[in-house]
């Protein structure tokens, strides 16, 4: 139970390194969507090896460019387009990561997820 209780700490500190912080209602729509991250600390974070790093640095790439198009489109599709590139994002990286790996990148992008009202 101690071990469970220090994990989620220890990846809700690292999720906000990855997250940026802030008042939503001063966060622009455009700045919400965007989910551009330091590869390095993700990758030391998640123990990737260099396979790993090529493959999730261009899974992450379109990951973010698909939540730039959603914040392009009128306000009622948003979600719709959010819940596609996430799903996308997910079924990507969980066939590149372990599932170690995997449940430490879900935490750290639902968590990002969340502080910026996704």
């Amino acid at each position: 139970m101690k071990r469970i209780v220090l994990m989620v700490v220890a990846m809700m500190s690292l999720s906000m390194g990855f997250a940026k912080t802030g008042n939503h209602s001063e966060v622009n729509d455009a700045d919400r969507y965007d989910m551009t991250i330091d590869m390095r600390r993700l990758a030391a974070t998640l123990d990737l090896d260099e396979n790993q790093m090529d493959a999730v640095q261009v899974i992450h790439e379109i990951f973010t460019n698909e939540m730039q198009s959603a914040s392009a489109v009128r306000y009622f599709e948003r979600p719709k387009m959010v819940h596609e590139a996430v799903r996308k994002d997910v079924h990507h990286m969980h066939s590149v990561l372990n599932d170690k790996q995997f449940r430490t990148y879900m935490v750290l992008l639902m968590t990002t997820l969340r502080n910026r009202g996704l």
